[in-house]
């Protein structure tokens, strides 16, 4: 049948007393949702066409799988499905009323919820109406609903659970509740008094008590009271619901949880969270401009007075006109609460050709071949969103306004703009505690997660994280003996310090800390922001200056001694990522931001960083093992070895990788199970642990009995290398056993030490042949073969070349910490600045290239 036909519908019709006979062929498809099912009726597992789409949404009665129209005929001939829920929204004008009012003109309004309204439509002038029919495939037969007195009852159930379903992305962990609020029936008409109130940006304090935490503004009056302990797990005497029960006045926001993105919002009434889609104008009411909120160090929001100098006003180019920008390239993605860090991520890595290519120019492919359930597929997802960002169907400029009366009238709907990676996010943040929550994340962090599932989710023969690995070479060299060693491990981003040091405003940033201390004492507004200016030479400089290696065993000396460590390119990659460490800790724990100025330059040159390998006159220390005092039961060893390490956990290697983003109870795992081997171990066993349930869970010693059979997982398994852990080795060669024994032991029993042992004493034979064999195979392993260049049919792992590079994007955050604060991005297209603020995408008038906090770098052909 044409493709025209298929989709006619017109004469498809069927008499109402043939539905009964027309569905029992089919009977055994149709299964009514149960608990647990998840009903995909908002979006279209293979693009973002959904219910407002002009060709609506094909919901399978069986599977409960959305398909926009280009889609269905895929999912119809792979699985054999044949009756489909086809669902579509209209927005309709309202009528005029006598007294000029409009008049809603609304039928089948709640036919399927969970549906989000166009922002793009007034609400006073436009309402919607939804319509749901049962279609079957081949013929398209259309059933009208919701007449469907003779329907079979099964269908019928099923259609009523269908369109009854809850939100697949709903959690079911109760404390997830504020990734699916819903909008207050108050917000739209709420009442505000015009009594003259206005908020200060500080110094807030309940009008009933003393507490200056826990605070609730009324949305209506203005009165800012305290709350109670079940509103977000704090303390209070609860002024705040009592003065609901005194006054009726329903909505309060939390005072401190104000940003541009949004505030949480609780309804006394409807007693749950709640979202405002007014809060902006509620706020303004109390004179508060949410878009120059931003977080002070004890956590609240602060309003800045000199909205130019904020980081908020510079990074999102507030105050200046910006074109909006339309067409493949320019689709924005909406903002799901705090997901503005997988935004930019996103939209940085599919302005790649690489992973363009691999996902977006392999989409038939990949789409052909995928899982029955696409929705649970990496592949299908980024190839899904590569298309929704380059295609430019979602990004089409607004009407001519002398078409728009005249087109909604014909009742077409203007064009949806913007993309919403709900699926997406639901799947690759699965099982990980923190990006499947609603908290504000660390782009740096999500960057390595999403190169690690490329990386497990190969796609065609060149995988495209190809681009950004590269090998750091690392010389440790001994102060006292001056002997060395080379070694080499795998990175994906370059992580420069700030070197505060070096600031060239010096006398200015004192002057500032003297003034903002006397605002502080005074409880007077602080003075105008003056921000540190470091030179890039000066992070750059101390990127390549030696560090000093904490608690250093040399095995020259056979001692502890003072050890230096300096790290090179051994490669080059492709495109280069670079992180300027903003980020670290105050003496409380609670990680802070370091606001300041670098001037990063359009065009760096780091061939100066190449790694130059053992150089001549140079000593390489013994590849000896640090002694280790063996008592004469295997499993007293195994048991005292774990204690030691869990006792003695070395904190600079947690601090080193809690400043990459990681979560801190996560690094000190990584540390404890990998044995103070130092951060670059600890870091393999992150990525290697990272898609685990319990990643960021605290750290549980485990009991003597459970020791001896916790193996491997106690030390991390099996790194990204492949090899044993270096802990179990040195523990096997300092009973005098070889090394290659020892690993060829361990990997025989899947790294569990007391059987490494038996395995040993059962093998005798195996003392006695040659070594070569095994040291080519240890220098192979142990230089990371898996990640290392390669060729075969896979091609070479690294992408080697040049270290000259050209600035085509960069990541910038607002906020003091990684826990909050809001992500945008900016990229070079076509030869201008574009910024990417979630759903908005503008021609940049200046980029503030100096504010970053990633920067993505590709390489210049020599």
């Amino acid at each position: 049948m044409q493709r025209a036909a298929l989709f006619s519908g017109g004469d498809a019709q069927m008499a109402a007393g043939d539905l009964g006979e027309l569905l029992v062929p089919y009977m055994p498809t149709i299964r009514v949702p149960k608990s647990g099912d998840r009903v995909y009726k908002t979006e279209c597992a293979f693009s973002y066409d959904s219910p407002d789409s002009e060709g609506g949404l094909y919901v399978c009665m069986n599977t409960f799988l959305g398909f926009g129209r280009e889609h269905i005929e895929r999912h119809y001939r792979k699985t054999g499905q044949c009756v489909y829920l086809h669902l579509k929204r209209r927005a309709i004008e309202k009528v005029p009323g006598a007294s000029g009012g409009a008049l809603p003109k609304r039928r089948n309004a709640k036919l399927f919820l969970d549906l989000e309204t166009n922002g793009d439509l007034s609400s006073d002038d436009f309402e919607y109406e939804d319509e749901a029919k049962l279609v079957i495939f081949p013929d398209h037969y259309e059933i009208s609903l919701p007449n469907i007195e003779e329907l079979p009852a099964l269908v019928t159930i099923a259609c009523d659970a269908l369109l009854s379903a809850k939100s697949p992305y709903r959690k079911q962990d109760p404390d997830s509740w504020e990734e699916e609020l819903q909008a207050s029936k108050h917000a739209k008409a709420l009442v505000q008094l015009d009594n003259g109130v206005r908020i200060p940006p500080s110094g807030w304090k309940c009008s009933k008590c003393d507490l200056r935490e826990n605070l609730w503004l009324n949305l209506t009056d203005g009165s800012v009271l305290c709350g109670k302990w079940f509103f977000d797990g704090s303390g209070g005497n609860g002024h705040a619901v009592e003065h609901y029960k005194e006054t009726g006045y329903p909505l309060a926001v939390k005072l401190g949880t104000i940003t541009p993105d949004g505030a949480d919002v609780y309804s006394f009434d409807e007693e749950e969270p709640v979202l405002d889609p007014h809060i902006a104008k509620h706020l303004a009411h109390f004179g508060i401009d949410m878009l120059q909120m931003q977080v002070t160090e004890n956590g609240l929001r602060d309003n800045d007075i000199k909205p130019r100098v904020s980081e908020w006003e510079v990074i999102q180019e507030a105050g200046v006109k910006l074109k909006p920008m339309y067409g493949p390239g320019y689709t924005g993605m909406k903002n799901l609460g705090n997901s503005c860090y997988l935004n930019a991520v996103m939209q940085a890595i599919f302005s790649i050709p690489e992973f363009q290519r691999a996902y977006v120019g392999n989409l038939p492919r990949i789409f052909d071949y995928s899982p029955l359930d696409p929705t649970q597929d990496f592949n299908t997802q980024m190839a899904k969103l590569g298309h929704g960002l380059l295609s430019g169907q979602y990004s089409k400029p607004p009407m001519k306004s002398e078409l728009i009366e005249q087109v909604m009238k014909e009742e077409h709907k203007p064009q949806h703009n913007g993309i919403s990676p709900r699926m997406f996010k639901a799947f690759i943040s699965k099982g990980h505690p923190e990006f499947s929550s609603n908290r504000q994340q660390d782009a740096q962090e999500f960057f390595l997660h999403l190169i690690n599932l490329v990386e497990r989710n190969p796609v065609g023969s060149e995988n495209p994280s190809d681009v950004f690995r590269f090998l750091v070479e690392e010389r440790t060299q001994c102060c006292q003996s001056r002997k060395v060693r080379y070694t080499e491990r795998v990175d994906y981003i370059m992580q420069l310090p700030v070197a505060m040091e070096a600031a060239t405003n010096k006398d200015e940033l004192i002057a500032y800390e003297l003034k903002r201390r006397e605002a502080e004492a005074a409880r007077r507004p602080p003075p105008e922001l003056v921000r540190a200016k470091i030179p890039f030479s000066a992070c750059l400089q101390a990127f390549s200056e030696p560090n000093n290696v904490e608690d250093f065993w040399s095995s020259a000396l056979q001692a502890k001694s003072a050890g230096v460590k300096t790290s090179r390119f051994a490669s080059f990659p492709e495109y280069l990522v670079v992180q300027i460490k903003k980020f670290t800790f105050g003496l409380d724990w609670i990680p802070k931001k370091l606001d300041v100025s670098v001037d990063m330059p359009d065009f760096l040159d780091i061939n100066h960083l190449r790694a130059r390998g053992l150089q001549p006159g140079e000593e390489e220390l013994p590849d000896i093992a640090p002694p280790i005092v063996i008592p004469d039961d295997p499993k007293d060893l195994y048991f005292r070895r774990f204690f030691l390490v869990a006792l003695d956990i070395d904190e600079s290697s947690v601090m080193q990788l809690a400043e990459m983003g990681f979560p801190l109870e996560a690094c000190r795992k990584a540390v404890y199970y990998t044995g103070n081997l130092g951060a670059e171990v600890a870091f393999n066993w992150i990525i290697a642990h990272m898609e685990e349930p319990d990643f960021a869970e605290p750290l549980v010693l485990p009991a003597y009995g459970e020791v001896a059979s916790s193996g491997a997982a106690a030390f991390g398994a099996i790194g990204l290398d492949n090899q044993p852990p270096e802990e179990m080795v040195a523990i096997i060669i300092s009973m005098g056993f070889q090394r290659n024994l020892a690993i060829q032991a361990l990997k025989a029993t899947n790294n569990n030490l007391e059987r490494a042992l038996e395995w040993i004493f059962s093998h005798p034979e195996l003392e006695e042949e040659s070594e070569p064999a095994f040291d080519m195979m240890n220098m192979e392993n142990n230089a990371n073969a898996n990640i290392l260049a390669e060729t075969g049919s896979e091609g070479p792992r690294i992408k080697d070349g040049s270290g000259r590079y050209e600035l085509f994007g960069f990541i910038s955050h607002m906020g003091t910490s990684t826990m909050s604060g809001h992500y945008v991005c900016h990229l070079k297209k076509e030869g201008r600045w574009v910024i990417y603020n979630d759903l908005r995408v503008c021609a940049s008038e200046r980029p503030p290239k100096d504010l970053g906090y990633i920067y993505f770098y590709h390489r210049i052909p020599s």
